[in-house]
């Protein structure tokens, strides 16, 4: 009985050490509109406990598409969805530098975050008594990069953000531009 039982055990522990799947995860983050290489990935074994949710990933077996881009971020230790491919089309965004204050940034803002920028009115043209009022400018953007002031001494009262914004979109680029240099740009994060 014993045998028999131990036997039977082995057996489905076997057949369940079959349903393992090899599946791509991301070995850093990664940025919306980033073209996709085999240096950014790393095989990730696991077990799906249904078969149509292993169909959503990038598998190991399954060929990289050759001109696959990013279009979403996707975190260091992701698994990476098939829907997070696309065709590397023709950019339409341009890279903008902008300088915040520091604190109108998230402290968690970096690479790949979607982000909605903000201009505060000019309190020169309003009343004295009334509150600023705002006006959301550009809705999910890209950062497409948020460097951090390492140096210890330095007083970061900056915070330099590069966005990547939509080419025909010049009325809403030259208000942020014109915000940034007085002080009165914010910006949300997406999440």
């Amino acid at each position: 009985m014993l045998v028999t039982g131990s036997v039977v055990a082995g057996a489905r522990i076997m057949a369940g050490a079959d349903d393992m799947t090899t599946v791509w995860s991301a070995s850093s983050d990664l940025v919306a509109g980033q073209p996709l290489t085999a240096d950014d990935l790393r095989p990730t074994r696991l077990r799906f406990d249904d078969p149509a949710d292993r169909d959503r990933y990038l598998g190991v077996e399954d060929e990289l598409p050759a001109a696959a881009t990013l279009t979403r971020p996707v975190s260091a230790g992701e698994l990476v969805p098939e829907a997070a491919l696309g065709e590397d089309a023709a950019d339409d965004t341009v890279a903008v530098s902008i300088a915040v204050a520091a604190e109108h940034v998230p402290t968690d803002l970096g690479r790949g975050s979607l982000v909605d920028v903000w201009v505060v009115a000019d309190r020169a043209l309003g009343s004295r008594g009334s509150r600023s009022a705002a006006e959301r400018v550009l809705g999910d953007v890209v950062v497409l990069d948020a460097p951090v002031v390492s140096d210890a001494f330095a007083a970061a009262t900056r915070r330099q953000l590069v966005i990547a914004v939509p080419e025909t979109d010049e009325e809403s680029l030259g208000l942020v531009l014109a915000a940034s240099g007085e002080d009165r740009v914010r910006v949300v994060g997406r999440g």
